[in-house]
């Protein structure tokens, strides 16, 4: 019956696999609704307030240079040549070819040079165009030829054309997008988890599939009891800030990173990099030790990852076969950054790793140290690699001293079967002196890449994984042990483990989006058919609509508009939906197919609640007014309930200092300013009838 049950997660496993390649309609099993288009006004005041909405911000955003694509494209009254001009020019630095970028940079010269030089059209300096000459005519194509025109494209689309993308509703569908990601809430509805593909010291790792995408990833689910019980909860939390330095900004190819961070009140989930062609120690197992070219290159995709975490101030401390994973055309990342440490402003002084591929200065007590750990460790996995066995585990020994002990005093004795570069690269990660240790003479990386034994590698073609994998994982296999093999904690353990409100607030923060992995997975899946999807559903909605409460309200005094609740109906038991428009005397509440709106002056709103309160399980803005009526608003978008907070706070402040300006000098032109003020501090209503107005029109 067990094999039975683990051959049908086997096959769940690669059913889901297979779906996550097909179609993004076949893909998402949940579906992603954008905000309605309204959400641009409070979005916009807060993209504003962070200094967001301008040019590189946004086209450096993946979804954002797609919009703004699409409006250069579709939407501009005027042609925008130079976006075109822009991504040949990114199409011809991603060549690897020579041959490939001497003919795209002649189509780029002829198309894009002469033909506007010619023309009387080139908007360009000459030092670009002499640049640009000065290398053809030598047929010479390095990648970065056209680097100097980057600067001046860019210039003219931070111009013109971005300030009409702002007044378009490709920026408006922007602010939607936006608006999704900043109020992700990730759950475990959110994935369909499938077999159990490894197991760590605190929890699991799952193979899964995001519902609203279709796509797979792993999920490591540390186990928060287990936690507790082992004094983990800083290892714990520290992995997510590793994973989170290693996986935002420059993509590393060879890192399994991270996109999401969320937890539930039982467990802390990572959602990783799926890697689904097993380990290189279990390959070890099914295929035997490598020869120097298959170790060669896997030793140059793990520099690479390292480059990557010691650039970033990280050294990583747990570098063996078991913690490099395989894709499924065999190239290589680093996984696990569960013992990774930020030796930026001290140094780490603990002894942790795996045994045998412990650095000396890892194993000598209150010794600090940074990245030379990791060459070290370096070293003795590829003697692992080339050998079936740590250089210091001799005879299959499992005394941890004794492999220790040795680490600290043994002179590596290597092979004779070793060549003479392979014999020169080991002997320089393995010493035990980090001053004469290969990749710590101050050049890190460069030193190992420069190395003999590398000599006619090219690192380009190494971070483009260009090269061939020397061993292909086989398709339609998990390449992980069997789900039963790996087996499953035994919950006996924890079983007088309770967590308490203290042990769960350590996790207030826990929860993450990193930004560009969660617009790439959109944009490689279901972004244009959920546009799509909007575009309809909008179009619809403003044909239904006999009031358009999203009109353009650039030309007034509105200071914040869009989709709010307001606690109302019998006893104010129930949310009702409206239409908000927040004015500088006013908020207007506007009912669907009702002319009229509910109207809340703010000089009769004594206070506005300074922070959320919560009412009726949901964060909300309570304003009271002069006769003590409270006014409950809420929203589900979180950024948008703060947005209304903040204005509603401006506004009603700024309402109560007119007023009282305006007392003043009515007080000085009546004689009446030495008069005393209402118990409340402010003036009569009476003394400001121009703010009571009805709002016929703009203020």
């Amino acid at each position: 019956m067990a094999d039975l049950e683990a051959v049908l997660a086997d096959v769940s496993y690669l059913m889901a696999m297979e779906k996550s390649k097909c179609t993004p309609a076949a893909r998402a099993s949940k579906k992603i609704v954008l905000p309605d288009p309204s959400v641009r006004s409070v979005m916009h005041k807060y993209m504003e307030k962070k200094n967001e909405v301008n040019f590189d911000k946004i086209f450096n955003q993946v979804l954002g240079y797609l919009l703004f694509k699409e409006f250069c494209e579709q939407t501009s009254e005027e042609p925008v040549p130079q976006l075109k001009f822009y991504e040949e020019i990114k199409l011809y630095e991603k060549q690897e070819c020579v041959e490939e970028r001497r003919r795209i940079a002649r189509d780029i010269y002829d198309n894009f040079i002469m033909k506007e030089l010619l023309a009387h059209s080139h908007d360009y300096s000459k030092e670009c165009v002499a640049h640009v000459q000065k290398y053809l005519l030598k047929h010479d194509v390095p990648p970065n030829l056209f680097e100097p025109y980057i600067e001046e494209i860019f210039q003219h689309l931070r111009g013109e054309p971005f300030k009409s993308f702002l007044e378009s509703d490709k920026y408006t569908r922007f602010c939607q997008w936006k608006n999704l990601e900043l109020n992700i809430q990730l759950t475990m509805n959110d994935f369909s988890v499938h077999r159990i593909i490894g197991r760590g010291g605190f929890g699991e790792v799952y193979g899964c599939r995001k519902a609203d995408t279709g796509k797979m990833y792993a999920m490591k689910c540390l186990d928060k009891k287990r936690i507790k019980m082992k004094q983990g909860e800083t290892l714990a939390l520290n992995e997510r800030i590793m994973l989170s330095l290693v996986s935002t900004g420059v993509d590393c190819p060879f890192i399994v990173c991270m996109t999401y961070a969320f937890h539930t009140p039982d467990k802390l989930c990572f959602i990783l990099d799926l890697m689904n062609g097993g380990d290189l120690h279990y390959h070890l197992s099914q295929h035997g030790v490598f020869n120097e070219a298959e170790m060669k290159f896997y030793a140059a995709e793990v520099i690479l990852g390292l480059e990557h975490m010691h650039k970033r101030h990280i050294v990583y401390r747990d570098l063996k076969p078991a913690n490099i994973l395989l894709d499924e055309h065999g190239h290589v990342r680093i996984s696990d950054l569960g013992l990774a440490c930020d030796f930026s402003k001290k140094k780490p002084h603990a002894s942790v790793g795996t045994h045998g591929y412990m650095a000396p200065e890892v194993l000598s007590k209150g010794t600090g140290y940074d990245s030379s750990a990791d060459w070290f460790s370096f070293g003795c996995m590829l003697y692992k690699l080339l050998k079936g066995h740590s250089p210091f585990r001799q005879h299959k020994t499992k005394d941890k001293h004794e492999i220790d002990r040795m680490t600290l005093t043994m002179n590596v004795e290597l092979p004779e079967s070793f060549s003479p570069s392979l014999k020169s690269l080991l002997e320089g990660l393995l010493q035990r002196d980090i001053n004469k240790r290969l990749g710590c003479k101050g050049k890190g990386a460069d030193e190992v890449k420069e190395h003999v034994f590398f000599a006619g590698i090219d690192w380009q073609q190494v971070y483009h994984q260009k090269y061939t994998p020397p061993l292909i994982p086989p398709r339609g296999e998990v390449n992980a042990a069997d789900a039963f093999d790996i087996g499953s904690f035994d919950e006996e353990d924890t079983k007088g483990i309770k967590l308490t409100e203290s042990d769960q607030a350590q996790y207030k923060d826990f929860p993450l989006v990193i930004s560009e992995r969660w617009q790439s997975e959109v944009a490689e899946t279901v972004f244009e058919t959920v546009n799509q999807e909007a575009d309809k559903m909008e179009m619809k909605k403003k044909s239904k609509q006999k009031q358009k409460f999203d009109a353009d309200e650039k030309e007034s005094d509105c200071i914040l508009h869009g989709y709010i609740k307001k606690l109302g109906g019998p006893f104010a038991s129930a949310w009702q939906t409206r239409y908000a428009k927040l004015y500088p005397n006013r908020l207007e509440l506007h009912l669907e197919n009702s002319a009229k709106p509910e109207m809340i002056l703010l000089d009769i709103v004594e206070e506005v609640s300074s922070d959320l309160v919560s009412v009726k399980g949901e964060q909300c803005i309570v304003l009271r007014t002069r006769n003590d009526t409270k006014i409950v608003l809420t929203n589900t978008d979180e950024i948008g309930l703060k947005e209304w907070a903040t204005s509603l706070r401006s506004a009603h402040k700024c309402s109560q200092e007119l007023l009282a300006s305006m007392a003043k000098k009515a007080g000085k032109i009546y004689g009446t300013d030495g008069a005393k003020e209402p118990a409340s501090g402010r003036p009569p209503p009476a003394a400001s009838p121009a703010l009571a107005r009805a709002p016929n029109g703009n203020n």
